[in-house]
């Protein structure tokens, strides 16, 4: 049993530092091979680096690990030493990345470095969070502004974005600052694509009267598990069951049509899960 703990654990490890280096690559290539040679910007520390080497000057590597630094320092005490080091190595690597791969310049067209300079970018923060480090500190920064002001991660994000986007806008152009948003844009899907994946999962509250035709439909022809729920009726104070189950997004509209076949007045939530593990979620099943 130890043995196989170990087996485990050294897997994992092997796992997180692999996700990392594909990540960094693939941000190495982003920026390099996009974003770089056609001085582009970004949104979150990636942007504030970008912004200070078209500003300052220097190397992009010396300003995306000083930018990261302070992050790096604040996960410790928000998150966990190793995750502070898995973070300090990705953004060392990629600093390494940046002065030793000569990647060639792939496109000087705007639109394509927009779009395809934020999805590699995007790739390589994404691959790099899944991990257990960041390429961007900024969202170690989110993190803590969640916890210590009324805003949520998400607000906190878009706040840092508004004020790099602000001072690209001044201190350069308006088109930068706009095509900064557009490849963050894109780099943002992108991350949320590779954490979430293509299906990502949807959790579904069905409250009706017909709940145990439903349970049934949920359990044969969906093929998910399902979880029933005792409630009581607010205004009436009569007791029935409200079911919950977790699907994949895509389908949704299929168990929506099932739903409505059995009880066209039957009440649905709604709400994104980012990732499950174990139950039925898993399983496939032909129909």
């Amino acid at each position: 049993m130890a043995s196989t703990r170990k087996k485990a654990f050294f897997f994992q490890q092997f796992k997180s530092l692999l996700l990392l280096f594909l990540g960094v690559f693939l941000a190495g290539f982003g920026l390099k091979g996009f974003v770089l040679p056609n001085n582009f910007l970004d949104g979150g520390a990636m942007g504030i680096s970008l912004l200070l080497y078209r500003l300052v000057g220097f190397d992009l590597a010396f300003w995306i690990f000083i930018v990261n630094l302070p992050f790096v320092f604040l996960s410790i005490w928000q998150v966990s030493r190793g995750f502070a080091l898995r973070t300090l190595l990705a953004i060392g690597g990629l600093a390494l990345i940046l002065e030793l791969f000569p990647f060639s310049v792939v496109t000087h067209d705007k639109l394509l470095v927009a779009v395809f300079g934020g999805f590699f970018l995007g790739a390589g923060i994404g691959l790099a969070i899944r991990g257990n480090g960041v390429l961007d500190g900024t969202e170690v920064l989110a993190f803590y502004l969640s916890r210590n002001t009324i805003l949520s991660v998400g607000e906190g994000i878009t706040l840092i974005n508004l004020v790099i986007f602000s001072f690209a806008a001044w201190l350069i152009s308006l088109e930068t600052a706009l095509y900064a948003m557009l490849t963050y844009f894109f780099a943002s899907r992108t991350v949320d694509f590779v954490l979430r994946g293509l299906e990502g999962y949807t959790s579904v509250f069905i409250i009706s009267m017909q709940n145990e035709a439903i349970r049934q439909m949920i359990l044969e022809k969906m093929g998910r598990g399902v979880t029933v729920f005792k409630a009581e009726k607010g205004l009436e104070k009569t007791e029935m069951n409200v079911l919950y189950t977790v699907i994949t997004r895509l389908e949704v509209v299929k168990l929506q049509n099932e739903i409505r076949d059995i009880d066209d007045r039957a009440f649905i939530i709604q709400q994104r899960v980012d990732d499950t593990k174990g139950g039925m979620i898993r399983q496939r099943k032909s129909h």
